[in-house]
């Protein structure tokens, strides 16, 4: 078996079918943007596969986890339950499975993003944007950014992360807040 083949099967075990359904869009959207951008699309690939393993694990599972890895969450963190899965999966994925630092990384990061992301952050962020799955008033406008630059599909993408967080007086992980102003400022 694969490794792909073998990380299928474990997304698949773990994930109902509408979410396993979105990580495949990820990875075949990952894998369009690595090509276009000059990433590895087998490893854009991977990384969308997986980047949601642990999205539908409950919250003392996560905890639990957490704990056992000696990972302190931060007060916002602690507030922000939505954003575990991807702190989660990293440190699942880095027990269980020998994957690329670059692949770990940009699952940890693609919910909240980060200042000075990689290429690979910045894929597996936009690809679960505007991956084929995805239907929310602007998601054609984003695909479009994404055909253009990466750079102006997560401006988009942070600005209505942010927007949405805030309208709903929601804390907005300190991650976030400074790949925002990268992105706007342009460093």
């Amino acid at each position: 078996m694969t490794e792909d083949a073998v990380l299928i099967a474990e997304i698949r075990s773990r994930l109902s079918d509408h979410r396993y359904r979105h990580s495949m869009c990820v990875a075949e959207c990952a894998a369009a943007l690595a090509g276009r951008y000059g990433w590895d699309p087998a490893a854009a690939y991977t990384a969308g596969v997986v980047h949601d393993v642990l999205k539908e694990q409950d919250k003392a599972q996560t905890l639990a986890l957490f704990a056992r890895e000696g990972a302190v969450l931060t007060p916002v963190e602690l507030a922000c339950p939505k954003l575990w899965h991807a702190m989660a999966g990293e440190l699942y994925l880095r027990r269980a499975f020998d994957l690329p630092e670059e692949i770990l990384l940009a699952v940890r990061y693609h919910t909240t993003g980060r200042e000075n992301m990689t290429l690979p952050e910045k894929i597996l962020f936009t690809a679960d944007f505007i991956s084929e799955d995805r239907d929310y008033p602007g998601v054609d406008d984003m695909r479009r950014r994404a055909e253009v630059s990466l750079e102006s599909a997560m401006e988009e993408g942070l600005r209505f992360t942010v927007e949405e967080l805030s309208a709903k007086c929601r804390p907005i992980h300190p991650d976030t807040v400074a790949a925002y102003n990268q992105i706007i400022i342009g460093n």
